[in-house]
């Protein structure tokens, strides 16, 4: 069995903004010419995140309103009292953006089989920014043969 581990780098825009990241996996899977074994997923950031599911724009716009309502970028919240803690000048107001990402996921797994990702006739891997822009890393990690 083989284990094939490699970073994907994207360059995100400003905001809440939603990536199918679905063609750079498939895209490592097939240039290691694994058939079958299980594919990783993982968000290396603490303000993204990652969720398996429709990629329809539509659908994807409710789901920024309904996070910016779940947790509204415009209330008070201990963590983003810069002055308060040992930070770097460039340090963002953030705190909406990690409680988002903790609400949803860092990673997910997904099973190979005959050379393609098993996922369902409407699923996508989504990427999720919450603090664009921002040069972001994922990690793919396939084991398989």
């Amino acid at each position: 069995m083989k284990i094939i581990n490699e970073i994907i780098y994207i360059e995100t825009e400003t905001g809440i903004c939603i990536y199918n990241i679905t063609p750079q996996i498939q895209k490592v899977i097939d240039s290691n010419s694994v058939i079958s074994g299980q594919v990783t997923v993982f968000s290396r950031h603490t303000t993204t995140a990652l969720a398996i599911n429709e990629n329809e724009e539509r659908l994807l716009e409710d789901v920024k309103v309904h996070l910016l309502k779940l947790v509204p970028d415009t209330e008070k919240y201990l963590h983003n009292d810069l002055h308060l803690r040992d930070v770097p000048d460039d340090e963002p107001i953030n705190v909406h953006s990690h409680l988002m990402a903790m609400m949803l996921s860092t990673s997910e797994v997904i099973p190979i089989i005959d050379g393609k990702l098993a996922l369902g006739t409407w699923q996508s891997v989504l990427f999720f920014e919450l603090d664009g822009p921002r040069n972001r890393t994922f990690l793919v990690q396939v084991w398989g043969e």
